[in-house]
């Protein structure tokens, strides 16, 4: 029986994946599909062109199924298409087509994207043109400026889709900021945790984690930056513009606050390995801190004004002594001179200060703030 409902159980809950994902996704593919069959009517029935395959390839790859840099994407794409055409049709019109044909026409084709700008699309999209024309399309099928035209076709039907029927950029920055203040919640709770047990392994473990951030990061930047371009594009989604500035602030200042938890995480390894006293009050500090990011993250959550995440952070290093003075501490323990504390201090104090920022205050505000809550503390 249990081997019968352990593989039944997985593909349940594979399948419950799955339908997230495709709930989670139905708008852009609405878009993609919306976008090939506008490319191909224009492209085929408008300007009469006999095989537009291009235009709708053009539209699928423009928007793509995910939010990503859409303008960026067109424009590469037409210029890939076309100088992949435009060296197929001029080269093999001469040399004929064959194996040879092929590897010179596919190596200039990619020179030539390489150097006019090397970005990936444009490049892969060289590529490829350039094999269609050789092998499945040669000249005298169809002309290399039709073919053109049908990428450049494709490519705004994609804007215009996006303009149309746009995705909401705010649920994928979001879902993308979201993302990065959980990974700094886990990291703290974990240089906390590994402070009050005295645990290296769990230490090691943080600093890996604290590590392992930066790709969040520059998914949320991608993110908003895409945003940026769909909130251009598209009337309905300007007003959101402004929030997307915010999202641009926090973003900057959560990368910050991630940095200090690198350098947080990896002290906190070296004070636990060099056996020094610790202030009890330290990881405490820390744990309020990261309830402190867990209030940021309900705010964006609920749409709800970031301001209100503030309180949150200034009691977090109000209520530690340890904060103002890293010599305090509950009571003597073994170990050598606590060298690290005044290090582990100054970031903790570098993250709220990060935060508080991420709420929109300025860094002046924020040490205003910060300084009234820690007279005693020398912030910089």
């Amino acid at each position: 029986m249990t081997g019968t409902t352990g593989p039944l159980a997985r593909v349940r809950a594979r399948g419950r994946r799955g339908a997230r994902r495709v709930r989670a996704s139905w708008l852009p593919i609405l878009q993609c599909a919306v976008a090939a069959g506008l490319a191909l009517w224009v492209a085929g029935d408008l300007l009469g062109h006999v095989r537009p395959f291009f235009a709708p390839i053009a539209a699928v790859i423009s928007l793509g199924v995910s939010l990503n840099s859409r303008l960026r994407r067109a424009a590469e794409l037409v210029v890939g298409v076309s100088l992949g055409v435009l060296v197929g049709d001029l080269i093999i019109a001469e040399i004929g087509s064959g194996v040879w044909q092929l590897m010179l026409v596919v190596a200039l084709a990619i020179t030539l994207a390489t150097f006019f700008d090397g970005g990936n699309l444009i490049v892969a999209q060289a590529g490829a043109s350039a094999v269609l024309v050789t092998t499945l399309l040669p000249p005298g099928d169809s002309g290399g400026i039709d073919r053109c035209v049908d990428a450049l076709v494709g490519g705004l039907a994609g804007i215009l889709v996006a303009a149309v029927i746009p995705v909401n950029p705010i649920r994928f920055v979001r879902r993308s900021a979201r993302r990065v203040l959980d990974d700094l919640v886990t990291v703290l709770t974990d240089v906390a945790s590994a402070l009050r047990r005295n645990d290296r392994e769990s230490a090691a473990r943080a600093l890996r984690r604290a590590r392992d951030t930066q790709t969040a990061i520059d998914e949320l930047r991608t993110a908003v930056g895409a945003a940026g371009e769909v909130a251009a594009v598209s009337p309905l989604h300007r007003p959101r513009r402004r929030m997307l500035r915010r999202y641009r602030e926090l973003t900057d200042r959560a990368d910050y606050a991630h940095r200090n938890a690198r350098v947080l995480a990896r002290r906190t390894l070296a004070a636990l390995e060099d056996h020094e006293h610790v202030p009890e009050e330290l990881p405490e500090a820390i744990t309020e801190l990261a309830a402190a990011v867990g209030a940021l993250i309900r705010e964006l959550g609920q749409d709800g004004d970031r301001e209100r995440a503030r309180p949150a952070f200034l009691d977090a290093v109000g209520r530690s002594p340890v904060l103002a003075d890293p010599s305090a501490t509950t009571g003597p323990r073994e170990g050598t001179p606590a060298v690290s504390v005044p290090v582990l201090v100054a970031q903790v104090r570098s993250i709220a200060l990060d935060l508080l920022q991420a709420t929109g205050m300025s860094r002046a505000e924020a040490l205003h703030a910060l300084r009234d809550r820690i007279p005693d503390a020398d912030l910089g």
